[in-house]
């Protein structure tokens, strides 16, 4: 399976520079993601735009597929991408700010998906994890618990156009309350994975 990494918003909350490629433990935020998904055998494609060239080039440089979108917001690029990959079965779509995602979490998200029988599955986080409410302010009952999306979804790319039949997946991995979008979010992030471990099967 495809995993479309979306990375061509400016990060301007941050106001670091491109936001994937923002050092976190002396990696590159957008590599936690890439090889996470690598190690469970699923194809990263880092779709990318004209606000983040320095992705592109080390996409390039480490020989990640690349797909350019025309920048003009996350479902647009998102859709945008699927076209141009021409894309016709189920795939991951992920935001490229999750540097606390692990094999075991994409493979149970996987697993939940395939038990399902729907068409797409979104992922969720008890809101009682998130530190921040700016980095994550949506929220909806799952489960009968108040969560918060994490930016880790599946869709089929042949019904792209269409409103898709959901699974919605409650996760309590607080690694996953990791999505940088402020200085604050950042600073916490570098204090969680230096005490992670980012390899569990």
């Amino acid at each position: 399976m495809r995993a479309l990494i979306m990375a061509g918003g400016a990060g301007s909350r941050l106001n670091r520079g491109e936001k994937p490629i923002l050092s976190i433990g002396g990696r590159p935020m957008v590599d936690y993601v890439v090889t996470a998904f690598q190690q469970v055998g699923c194809e990263p494609v880092v779709a990318a735009s004209s606000r983040t060239p320095m992705t592109q080039n080390w996409c390039r440089a480490n020989n990640i597929s690349l797909c350019i979108t025309e920048g003009n917001g996350f479902i647009e690029d998102m859709v945008y991408a699927i076209h141009a990959l021409e894309e016709k079965n189920p795939v991951f779509i992920t935001v490229s700010d999750i540097p606390g995602i692990t094999p075991g979490i994409i493979k149970s998200i996987l697993k939940s998906y395939e038990e399902s029988n729907k068409d797409a599955l979104s992922t969720w986080i008890p809101a009682t994890m998130v530190r921040c409410n700016g980095s994550m302010p949506y929220r909806k009952l799952i489960d009968g618990i108040e969560a918060c999306p994490v930016g880790i979804n599946i869709l089929r790319g042949d019904h792209i156009h269409e409103p898709q039949d959901e699974f919605a997946l409650l996760l309590h991995e607080p690694c996953l309350a990791l999505n940088v979008n402020t200085p604050d979010d950042l600073m916490f992030a570098e204090t969680f994975l230096k005490n992670a471990d980012l390899s569990k099967p």
